[in-house]
């Protein structure tokens, strides 16, 4: 123990490095295992959705008109923040929200985990995704 402290206190700005990099470490594993647990790939999604998971798309009227996943069920980003109501009926089966990019459905994901849904996922990429892997997308 006597020469880790003459170490450290001779090597003080070695130690602090050290020390830096350690907890980025951590910050960076701790985001990764957060952010994941609830990031599912487009071929994830086809899976669930063939076991019959629920599809969310969480924007607008009009961008869902626009184009959406075939299936999917247009809840808006608000009405999941005011309690998700639409949806309180699939809390035990897989729910995957999506938006464009899949920003905005990782936090929608997260707040259903917290109103109890058991298996509330994110599609990983958004529809860009979904459409870089030639899915099908339909119009209303």
């Amino acid at each position: 123990m006597q020469q880790f402290l003459e170490y450290v206190t001779h090597h003080y700005a070695l130690v602090a490095a050290a020390a830096a990099m350690l907890v980025l470490v951590l910050v960076h594993e701790f985001r990764a295992r957060t952010a994941s647990f609830a990031s599912i790939s487009p071929a994830e999604a086809v899976r669930l959705v063939n076991a019959g998971a629920v599809l969310v798309d969480i924007r607008g009227r009009e961008a869902f008109e626009a184009g959406h996943i075939a299936g999917a069920r247009n809840v808006p980003g608000a009405v999941i923040a005011d309690g998700a109501q639409p949806l309180e009926r699939f809390k035990d089966k897989a729910v995957i929200a999506y938006c464009d990019s899949g920003m905005t459905a990782g936090s929608a994901a997260r707040h259903l985990g917290r109103l109890g849904f058991s298996k509330a996922y994110n599609l990983r990429g958004g529809l860009a995704a979904w459409r870089q892997e030639n899915l099908p997308v339909v119009k209303d």
